[in-house]
């Protein structure tokens, strides 16, 4: 059985005929992220958040999660993830880590539906953005562009098993596919993505193209700002905040990509026509 997915029984109607056959669908279970941090006296641990996702992955995706929410700068800082169960992980911060536990409480803006507006959610991304933003000349052709959903779609395992699944994607300039996460959640696959490239040693990823494999909305853009991004392509559509932040941040961010057109929303510079 491929971790991940999980198999059923159901009834299929075709032609007003139905059958018994077995489906394959995503699995979708709470990931519980726990922190353990030094205080200067004693290790505390602390809850951190309760994600929902697909098993797999999950030093990864704790991993990115942290460093896309500010924590944590490197990898340098954690030391290797503990599992505590099926669905616990536990991330200690190395003891020299100096950490404001406020943060547990700040950081969250991302994840929460309070209504900020636009201008403070932006705002609020400054703030925790770790990583120094630099020009960068990195551009890629519109032909090149267009041949990356398809790329996607022939390295999406579980999409290809159940229909129903997101994945996030680095290329580079080329448009050779270098690393692909998939996840029920898009914010997921995109934290497994860039908690792997932290692992590697990959970040800034100033030098590489990110794919969606659905809409691009405000919080998939934070955590690629976060990563040093400046080339998003989305096979859907942003959100108006979405492309406020890529402006932000001087990204360019693709839309609506398919093998003969897209919509360019910012950042046009980058993309050879």
């Amino acid at each position: 059985m491929t971790i991940g997915v999980a198999d059923i029984e159901i009834k299929r109607v075709v032609d007003n005929v139905r059958n018994d056959v077995k489906d394959t669908l995503a699995i979708e279970e709470p990931l519980e992220i726990k922190l353990s941090f030094f205080d200067g006296r004693e290790y505390l641990i602390k809850n951190l958040s309760i994600t929902m996702r697909t098993p797999g992955n999950d030093e990864e995706l704790a991993i990115g999660f942290l460093f896309t929410e500010g924590i944590i700068r490197s990898n340098d800082e954690v030391r290797p993830c503990v599992s505590l169960g099926e669905n616990q992980v536990l991330v200690t911060l190395d003891e020299q880590v100096t950490f404001d536990i406020t943060k547990l409480e700040r950081n969250f803006y991302t994840t929460s539906s309070c209504g900020v507006c636009g201008k403070s959610s932006i705002d609020a991304v400054k703030t925790v953005c770790l990583l120094e933003d630099k020009e960068s000349d990195i551009s890629i052709n519109a032909s090149t562009l267009h041949s990356l959903p398809d790329k996607l779609s022939h390295n999406q395992g579980l999409f290809e098993q159940t229909g129903g699944i997101h994945a996030s994607a680095l290329f580079n300039s080329n448009g050779d596919l270098l690393l692909t996460r998939e996840d029920v959640g898009r914010h997921n696959a995109l934290d497994k993505l860039i908690g792997t490239a932290l692992q590697n040693n990959d970040l800034p990823l100033d030098k590489h193209i990110l794919l969606l494999s659905g809409r691009a909305s405000f919080e998939l853009i934070q955590k690629a700002a976060m990563a040093g991004v400046k080339i998003i392509a989305a096979v859907g559509a942003p959100s108006s905040l979405a492309v406020a932040t890529a402006k932000e941040f001087d990204m360019t961010l693709v839309g609506f990509l398919k093998a003969d057109r897209f919509n360019i929303y910012c950042g046009e510079n980058r993309v050879i026509v």
